[in-house]
């Protein structure tokens, strides 16, 4: 992990009489006001432009995984053939998705508009995010603003489209298909089958930011790589209720996000015992 952040403090800003300038709470508010502005115009302007692309968010992305020649099906089915277990040929024919309401299609319209807009501003909101911690701790140091943006950029598309392609397929077709009996056919509101996969695609997306949230803390000293792994054994439980939350309640889905998380984890102690030993390292440098 690259050595980003100075350890050396930025001596406080000065008025014109010589003495430190001290931000009251109301410039904090007003910086904080401004960067909150911009990242909701960000988000409207793209979640515009998803509104207006209908036909290849909505039949090209979310209704994707239905089909048969989705990417993850076509691979899930050549592996249940080479291993003759049909029942990893994902059919979903029998799902049929319905709208209920008036306003139904519209609203679902608008709400996967906004969620489009959050993942392509997501950049931009990780620009503003750091933009306002580097002023609250009066941080000037450019290259730890790349770094964060461009980890933790990676870390959550790596997040959306793990979930996009792995466990929204696996998702779809268990709870889609499940059958009490044949008397019963599955027929899902648009609603429910939108909240699933949205709640799906940005939770993990959200979730795997976890090594660069453990690095900063870690460059600050407010956690360390002991702590991290004294409390081990109660992370997998939490690991595992965060997975029960953000998941369908089906077995597959809870360990598809389980296990990245347990991985993840277990990279942010490795995160943290690096910063920490550059630490020691700088220390221990002679002056």
């Amino acid at each position: 992990m690259p050595e980003v952040l100075s350890n050396k403090k930025t001596p406080p800003e000065k008025d014109p009489a010589g003495e430190p300038k001290k931000r009251n709470f109301w410039q904090h508010l007003e910086k904080l006001r401004w960067h909150i502005i911009r990242v909701v115009l960000a988000i409207f302007g793209l979640a515009m432009l998803a509104f207006l692309n209908r036909h290849i968010v909505f039949d090209e992305i979310i209704l994707a995984p239905l089909n048969s020649d989705f990417p993850t099906n076509l691979f899930l089915c050549k592996i249940g053939k080479w291993l003759s277990i049909p029942a990893l040929c994902i059919d979903t024919s029998s799902l049929k998705i319905i709208n209920v309401s008036m306003s139904g299609q519209f609203l679902t319209h608008l709400s996967i508009s906004f969620v489009a807009g959050i993942i392509m501003a997501f950049p931009y909101i990780i620009f503003e995010i750091w933009s306002y911690i580097s002023f609250l701790f009066n941080i000037k140091n450019k290259l730890a603003g790349t770094f964060a943006i461009i980890i933790g950029t990676a870390l959550f598309m790596i997040g959306v489209l793990f979930s996009f392609y792995l466990i929204v397929p696996l998702t779809v077709n268990f709870l889609g298909t499940y059958f009490v009996s044949s008397d019963v056919q599955n027929t899902v509101t648009l609603s429910s089958y939108i909240s699933t996969i949205t709640s799906l695609v940005l939770a993990v997306g959200v979730v795997f930011e976890l090594p660069l949230l453990v690095f900063f803390l870690s460059k600050f000293g407010v956690i360390g790589p002991g702590f991290l792994r004294k409390k081990r054994k109660y992370m997998i439980v939490v690991i595992f209720v965060v997975a029960a939350i953000i998941t369908p309640p089906d077995v597959v889905s809870q360990m598809m996000v389980s296990i990245p998380l347990l991985l993840l984890y277990e990279v942010s102690i490795w995160v943290a015992a690096t910063v920490s030993w550059r630490k020691k390292e700088t220390e221990n440098m002679p002056a």
